[in-house]
């Protein structure tokens, strides 16, 4: 083909949407010119990781799930399938700080539905009383009606107060850094709202889905499902180059700051650093705040709502500790704090129980979480602050003693969209005015999805329509 007829794509944005929706486009057509624009030094967005010495450090998320099947689907489309290890079977499980103490999840217990009952009723973690009200949400019947809730609202009606504080509330935090009196159950837990409306009762629905036999995983499982969980051997930066080898070697542009978009007739100009590029189509995968700008000349409506979207900020301090300093067994993945504790911490992950080849075995490394919807505040701390508060916190909670050998603090400000109540109204605007437009498209994790196979499952989606879209506009080229 000549290259004067080929169609050009441009993504902006160089995070996980943006060059995951390239290798998408790219890999169901390589007649088109992708031109990637990110307007930093390196790609990937909130995922990066760093070697320190013998310590594998990873920035951001530090594994994916494998439901959806996106992310693991990729990963072998790519090749990378060799580079992805299990967790360790030995460090499965999490803890609930109560009254001080790191407490295991009822075993069976996932995210708000127990698969196994006799844990529940032992369970430290809740007094008589909460036992006995979770023991009623057989007999609660389901609202009528499809109108969304907080996460709060539904867990209150459904299994009590002390149930949402005590368990669900933190790992849910744990995941959205959300505050769950806001968070929305229709766009976040689906799944669940689904099996109340569908079967009357989460416990009618587990019931069902054991003589199935479809809750074997989960019935095994304390707080998350760990089996279905994946990692890179060096780190999740093992995706973000896997998909950027997989591009055209003269696709991707570093520190291109995009300042507009605009169209013109049937193209699309992407002013880059005072210069005029000319595409059929132009792709925007950058965070919110810098969507909101690009999206307002041509899609006010889209914009406006997109401008609705809260987006939390949070912090992740890493420290490396020699093993001997931890006087209390920390042999899972990690923990969540309930707020009722009042501490200045939402979760701890201990890396090097998760995954081999995070630290020497006589070290532990943990990644400790600060900030978030409930607690903005503590940001405002310097990263010294920050490391004092978790060293404070740790001391009290696992025994750590001593001095870590590597300490790191890193900031993800306005990184965590707050899916709250009537998101999925306010993504249906965002989505519907933005297809009415002929040319562009918009993605980003604030809108279907935060984690890894979500953000995938949306790239691929995505993908197909722009591809669709430029054959309906006579803009792929026959051979």
């Amino acid at each position: 083909m000549n290259d004067t007829t080929r169609r050009r794509v441009a993504i902006i944005g160089g995070g996980l949407s943006g060059l995951s929706t390239a290798a998408k486009l790219h890999r169901l057509d390589q007649s088109i010119q992708l031109v990637l624009f990110e307007s930093g030094p390196r790609l990937g967005g909130v995922i990066h990781t760093e070697q320190v010495g013998e310590f594998l450090i990873d920035h951001g998320a530090d594994m994916f799930s494998k439901k959806p099947s996106a992310a693991i689907d990729f990963c072998c489309e790519l090749g990378l399938e060799d580079q992805l290890i299990e967790p360790k079977p030995s460090g499965r499980g999490a803890r609930i700080v109560r009254n001080g103490q790191l407490v295991p999840i009822p075993e069976g217990f996932v995210l708000m539905r127990a698969t196994q009952l006799w844990p529940m009723l032992c369970t430290p973690l809740l007094s008589l009383q909460g036992k006995l009200r979770f023991l009623l949400e057989r007999w609660i019947a389901p609202p009528k009606g499809d109108e969304d809730e907080s996460v709060s609202s539904f867990v209150q009606r459904r299994m009590g107060q002390e149930v949402l504080d005590r368990i669900v509330a933190p790992l849910s935090a744990g995941i959205y850094t959300a505050d769950v009196t806001k968070l929305s159950m229709q766009t976040t837990m689906q799944a669940i709202a689904g099996m109340e409306k569908q079967y009357g009762s989460l416990a009618r629905a587990t019931a069902v889905r054991r003589r199935k036999g479809e809750d074997s995983v989960e019935r095994g499982s304390t707080g998350a499902r760990y089996g279905q969980f994946r990692a890179f051997r060096n780190g999740m930066i093992g995706l973000i180059n896997g998909i950027a080898q997989s591009l055209p070697d003269d696709s991707i542009n570093l520190n291109c700051p995009v300042e507009s978009i605009r169209s013109n007739r049937n193209q699309w100009i992407v002013t880059e650093s005072g210069t005029d590029h000319e595409f059929d189509h132009v792709v925007v995968a950058v965070p919110p705040k810098a969507a909101i700008s690009l999206l307002e000349p041509t899609a006010p409506l889209a914009s406006a709502e997109l401008a609705k979207i809260e987006a939390a900020s949070a912090a992740i301090v890493v420290l490396a500790v020699s093993a001997n300093d931890i006087k209390r067994p920390v042999n899972t993945f990690g923990f969540v704090v309930p707020l009722s504790e009042n501490r200045r911490i939402l979760a701890g992950s201990f890396a090097s129980h998760k995954f081999s080849g995070r630290s020497p075995e006589d070290h532990v490394l943990i990644r400790v979480f600060l900030g978030g919807a409930m607690q903005p505040e503590l940001l405002e701390q310097s990263d010294e602050e920050l490391v004092t508060i978790v060293r404070e916190e740790l001391s009290e909670l696992i025994g750590l003693k001593g001095n870590p050998v590597v300490t790191r603090v890193v900031r993800w400000n306005d990184a965590m969209p707050q899916y709250h109540v009537g998101h999925g109204d306010r993504v249906r605007i965002i989505d519907e005015e933005i297809d009415r437009i002929p040319g562009l498209s918009f993605t980003s994790n604030a809108l279907h999805g935060v984690g890894i196979a979500p953000v995938i499952k949306q790239a691929d989606q995505l993908a197909r329509k722009v591809i669709s879209s430029l054959k309906e506009s006579g803009d792929t080229s026959d051979g």
